[in-house]
């Protein structure tokens, strides 16, 4: 089951198959493209997984297994790389919430998210080596864009499987924050992002041209939302 709940401009994708580590099956396709419909016009878009134990296990390989010849396979991945697409395209900023260990494809669905931030305990690797095959859903190119090629290649080429902390260090989470207080860390940081022009920066980073930044910043100048702000500074400590 994938499940959206939208509050206050803030859109939280929850997938949520305990049974299966929160792998993601034909069906989980079908639903995810449903919840990003749903949350176009969300200010900030949170993916986490249900539970504690997986953010996403990857693809579920009691179902993708039926899938036997070239055309099958390549239908499958052109399929989920093309969400994977979506919500990297996404217009507001997405974090990818990693509430238990990011494997294989999940890992290829976290790097998707404009930013990661971990549970301290979690794991992180691109081990789809492991089942012979590779990366197929973007995760491999996001991956180089994240640590270089190089790093990229060392650690899906191995499968290297990352704990937290590591994988902070090398660039691939932006943020690792304690079990005990992750829930808290990641709906205020979603919240934080959702209350300000961050999707705007978003497009600018994303690379808008010289004319288009100014622009952006000339609409926000204007705005009602600004002077409010400006006001309150200005009027600090009268």
């Amino acid at each position: 089951m994938v499940d959206l709940e939208t509050t206050d401009g803030l859109a939280v994708l929850t997938i949520d198959r305990p049974h299966a580590r929160n792998a993601i099956a034909l069906s989980t396709m079908s639903e995810l493209e449903e919840a990003l419909d749903a949350a176009a016009g969300a200010q900030a878009l949170v993916i986490r997984g249900g539970g504690d134990r997986a953010f996403v296990s990857g693809g579920d390989l009691k179902e993708l297994s039926a899938l036997r010849t070239t055309e099958e396979a390549a239908a499958m991945a052109a399929r989920m790389r093309a969400i994977c697409d979506r919500i990297a395209a996404f217009p507001a900023p997405v974090i990818a919430a990693l509430n238990g260990h990011a494997l294989g494809g999940g890992a290829e669905v976290a790097v998707a998210a404009d930013i990661r931030i971990a549970a301290d305990d979690i794991k992180i690797g691109f081990n789809q080596v492991s089942l012979e095959i590779m990366p197929a859903w973007g995760g491999a190119e996001r991956l180089a864009a994240l640590v270089g090629k190089g790093k990229a290649l060392l650690l899906a080429g191995s499968g290297t499987v990352l704990k937290a902390g590591e994988a902070e260090r090398w660039g691939l989470i932006d943020r690792v924050v304690p079990r005990s207080s992750f829930d808290d860390e990641w709906r205020t940081l979603a919240r934080s992002l959702a209350n300000r022009p961050a999707a705007k920066i978003k497009k600018v980073i994303a690379g808008a041209t010289p004319d288009e930044a100014i622009g952006a910043f000339a609409e926000l100048w204007v705005s009602d939302e600004h002077w409010a702000a400006a006001d309150r500074v200005m009027n600090r400590g009268k």
